[in-house]
């Protein structure tokens, strides 16, 4: 029934083609007329489209629980609460700064996943301890995540191109940043 919905309904919502120039006039309506082949394969285009989205839409409209292909379009909130991330951000944080043997070593490639598996973690908590702190605090303490895990996001690629001078450098931006995050939420 909604395909057959679908299908007719672009063909009763499209304009009729209308001969509006001047000239001469159309056949009488009871002789059997030819559509237009551009009108015709409009009209098979919008119901195909129609008939396409129907099958791809009824699905997510008809579950009551959000199925997998389904968007969430609901707002994010953090995962935790900042009692909870305040409990373990310094444990996440320690592992991030673990990191520096392993640039010491060159070992770019376990440089590379332990960055980015503390990163992650550390990352979540320190939103979730930003977005409970008051209004005023937050720009500045926005500021100084952003330039944390922008040193971060620098730090990995140094290291995916294998520049020492780079990655310590990032790694020492990388730590100040932290301590400035600290000696703030703390």
């Amino acid at each position: 029934m909604a395909a057959r919905l679908a299908v007719q309904a672009p063909s009763a919502s499209l304009p009729r083609a209308g001969n509006t120039s001047p000239g001469p006039k159309p056949p009488p309506s009871n002789s059997v007329q030819q559509k237009p082949a551009a009108t015709s394969r409009r009209l098979a285009a919008a119901s195909a489209a129609a008939l396409v989205a129907s099958r791809l839409l009824a699905p997510a409209a008809s579950s009551a629980a959000a199925g997998a292909g389904a968007f969430d379009l609901r707002i994010t909130l953090p995962e935790q609460s900042s009692e909870e991330a305040e409990a373990v951000v310094r444990v996440h944080a320690r592992n991030l700064l673990r990191v520096k043997p392993l640039a010491d070593a060159g070992a770019w490639r376990e440089l590379q996943a332990a960055l980015r598996a503390s990163a992650s973690n550390l990352k979540q908590d320190l939103y979730a301890i930003i977005q409970a702190r008051p209004a005023g605090q937050r720009p500045d303490l926005r500021r100084l995540y952003s330039d944390l895990f922008n040193s971060v996001t620098s730090m990995d690629y140094a290291a995916r191109d294998k520049d020492e001078v780079h990655v310590q450098e990032y790694y020492s931006k990388m730590a100040s940043a932290l301590e400035e995050i600290f000696a703030k939420i703390m």
